[in-house]
């Protein structure tokens, strides 16, 4: 089995649209989409895109159940995403609905010289955990407790990576739609083996696209993520920030 593994678009159809016409090419046997779909400039499309995707799984990130709670009017839970408030104002029940039949995580077996695969967003216990290629051993252990796979699949930090712990191998798919480092598309082929993938797309035409929405949050989304984007140096520093915390929460 052959599997194409996508995390954060962020509401950045002409990303995922890249992404996909690359995916096809490739002809997996299954989409797997790692979460944080649409928070971001656009949103309805980018989940009518989504799910007209035939077979493919879907696990729930922060910035899906932010938009969800958004839009139910409910008080937002940890991390909610960018936008969530203009986001849950551009998508309708039906796409609300989507968003809400997400899957905490996605165990495949089978995957052609990999084996049992699980998928998460941020990490298998929750959707907010920081992880990242620096988080130290001992906590990667704590975080994977109970895990029963060859290889976990994550999101989150929108930074590709790919460590061994014990005999577990974890992977970052990075992000398709909202980079840090060099800009591009971000995700990851399974089987035979792991490949890290980059896909270029047309990052004016994106910007143009994108700044149609005709909002402030979609303006800054173009200037800040796609026309370039953060550094890793500067993006791992507000990780650690956000790490450092949740262990010193946790006690």
């Amino acid at each position: 089995m052959k599997i194409a593994a996508l995390a954060d678009i962020h509401g950045n159809l002409p990303a995922l649209e890249a992404v996909l016409a690359e995916v096809e090419r490739e002809r997996p046997d299954l989409i797997v989409v790692c979460g944080d779909v649409a928070s971001g400039p656009m949103p309805a499309e980018t989940i009518d895109v989504l799910r007209g995707l035939p077979g493919a799984r879907f696990v729930r990130g922060n910035a899906d159940r932010g938009l969800v709670e958004e839009f139910d009017g409910k008080e937002a839970s940890p991390m909610p995403g960018p936008f969530a408030g203009w986001c849950a104002k551009q998508i309708d029940g039906e796409q609300r609905d989507f968003l809400a039949s997400f899957e905490d995580t996605v165990t495949v077996d089978g995957v052609e010289g990999i084996g049992r695969v699980m998928f998460c967003h941020a990490t298998p216990r929750n959707d907010t955990d920081v992880m990242t290629k620096e988080t130290p051993t001992e906590r990667v252990r704590m975080l994977m407790s109970g895990v029963n796979t060859d290889l976990v699949v994550c999101g989150h930090t929108h930074m590709q990576f790919d460590r061994m712990v014990d005999r577990l191998r974890i992977i970052n798919a990075g992000s398709v739609g909202m980079t840090y480092g060099e800009p591009g598309a971000y995700w990851a082929l399974l089987g035979p083996g792991v490949q890290m993938r980059r896909t270029e797309y047309d990052r004016d035409a994106a910007a143009l696209r994108i700044r149609a929405k005709n909002s402030d949050d979609a303006e800054q989304f173009a200037r800040e993520n796609v026309l370039k984007a953060p550094g890793i140096e500067e993006a791992m520093d507000f990780m650690r920030k956000v790490e450092s915390k949740q262990i010193e929460m946790a006690g």
